[in-house]
């Protein structure tokens, strides 16, 4: 069996033989390019498992090649090799199709950790049947808005290029983080999921990158954080616009070295994880707020991966609850769907997506006669069915669950006639305002705070902070 073959293209001699001699003590085979028209001419003739270019060639630019490799419908994953501090450069290379990149000056065990990486990528060749596994995919539905997110995740897993996945909360985001990696060379490594919302920001640091003995007062061993935990696979940065802006730097830094250095070390080690984030959150809209960073959001952005709401695939409703029920249901357990709950489930507008589904129909068979749930089992608000109601001016009773403003969009304040009354004191007035809305909130999830804050769209962080300055405070048992 031959063994892989590398297409090298780059204008430096020095560099270029460099490459080769490292590659072929690898046990591959070479060969080499110095221009764009050579490169054209090799990649033409023969097959290759990687190809790896300079950006700048005599004759053009290795984005280019980058462009024409990614759309020659042979599945050849290509790498850059980009400039020291040219991240820019690189996060144009990843968008245009490049598999992954390393810069100049090249350290030789990066080159070889990415190598691996492109050698291991599953079905190259563009004829390739897709695996039997895949019709197991953790993201369920027939709806062509599915079809075409699992077609875009079988695309996305082939690549090293970060990812940021949009969406409410509940639609599945971290589902498909790991439906990622799952599919991608890095199944048979870790796959580490951080929440960024609920590390305590002293922590954050000790957290992400770990810390060495006696860094700090209680560090009595050597601990590794989660980047070196996720080496050789997947860390997925779940709401990743609540990190504070400190640590935003530091984790920027961090993505672009590809080095961390744990709290107390002199110096650096290297990481290879590929960065998924989510949040439910615009970051575009955060960054022109100025609370999350620019450099940082282009990093993370490079490839976007937006999921559905549950209320834009109702096609997928069955097969969801079919789904949910078998996996709540215990061994010998009866769990079906009586007359008109389907019925009931679309019209109900699901602010939660697919994680409220999940808890309805778990409330629901709990409260079931013989696993036959009914219409009245699944208990649903009605002021939370769609088409929601237009508010009504009556207060409702202390107590009642009322559909909030939508934290993006809220609701304006009426309209105010030249004789309306002032307030006597603005801030005691918005406080009082904005004390209310939490306390509605609050209410409408049995206090959980994580539960309001997502129903507001601030972080959990920023919610306690408002809580003890108005001074609200959960009821006792």
């Amino acid at each position: 069996m031959s063994s892989p073959r590398i297409l090298i293209v780059d204008d430096e001699d020095d560099l270029r033989e460099l490459l080769e001699i490292t590659l072929i003590k690898m046990g591959l085979d070479v060969d080499s390019a110095p221009t764009l028209a050579a490169a054209r001419a090799h990649y033409a003739g023969n097959d290759y498992a990687l190809v790896l270019t300079d950006m700048r060639l005599p004759d053009g630019l290795g984005l280019e090649l980058v462009r024409e490799v990614a759309a020659s419908g042979k599945g050849t994953p290509i790498a850059v090799i980009t400039a020291y501090g040219s991240a820019d450069n690189a996060v144009i290379a990843l968008k245009a199709g490049a598999f992954d990149y390393v810069s100049k000056p090249v350290v030789l065990e990066d080159l070889r950790v990415m190598v691996q990486s492109a050698l291991r990528l599953p079905g190259s060749a563009p004829d390739k049947p897709a695996a039997p596994g895949r019709a197991a995919s953790r993201l369920i539905g027939d709806s062509s808005v599915m079809q075409a997110l699992r077609a875009q995740i079988d695309r996305l897993a082939r690549s090293m290029a970060p990812i940021a996945i949009t969406g409410e909360s509940g639609s599945g985001k971290e589902l498909a983080a790991r439906e990622i990696h799952a599919q991608s060379a890095r199944a048979a490594q870790p796959f580490i999921a951080v929440n960024c919302g609920a590390i305590p920001e002293a922590l954050m640091e000790a957290e992400f990158f770990g810390y060495r003995k006696g860094a700090f007062t209680g560090a009595v061993d050597e601990r590794d954080g989660f980047f070196q935990a996720a080496h050789g696979g997947t860390l997925m940065l779940d709401e990743v616009a609540d990190l504070p802006l400190a640590m935003q730097v530091k984790l920027l830094r961090a993505i672009q070295e590809r080095r961390v250095r744990k709290i107390g070390a002199t110096a650096e080690e290297a990481v290879d994880v590929r960065i998924i984030s989510a949040t439910h959150k615009d970051l575009a809209r955060c960054v022109e707020q100025g609370a999350f960073r620019q450099d940082l959001f282009y990093r993370l952005n490079v490839i976007e991966l937006g999921l559905p709401a549950l209320r834009e695939r109702l096609d997928d409703l069955g097969v969801l609850v079919d789904g949910i029920l078998k996996r709540l249901a215990g061994p010998g357990q009866r769990a079906v769907l009586g007359e008109g709950v389907l019925d009931a489930l679309r019209a109900y507008s699901f602010p939660g997506n697919v994680r409220e589904l999940e808890n309805v129909l778990e409330r629901a068979l709990a409260y079931a006669d013989d696993g036959v749930i009914q219409v009245g089992d699944l208990a649903l608000k009605g002021a939370r069915l769609a088409p929601a109601p237009a508010a009504s001016p009556v207060a409702p009773p202390v107590g009642t669950a009322v559909p909030l403003p939508a934290a993006a969009d809220p609701a304006p304040p009426p309209p105010a006639g030249a004789d309306a009354p002032l307030p006597g004191n603005l801030p005691d007035y918005l406080s009082q305002i904005e004390r209310d809305i939490i306390l509605r909130a609050l209410n409408q999830t049995q206090f959980s705070r994580t539960k309001a804050a997502a129903l507001l769209g601030i972080g959990v962080r920023q919610l306690r902070y408002q809580m003890q300055k108005l001074n609200i405070n959960a009821p006792e048992a």
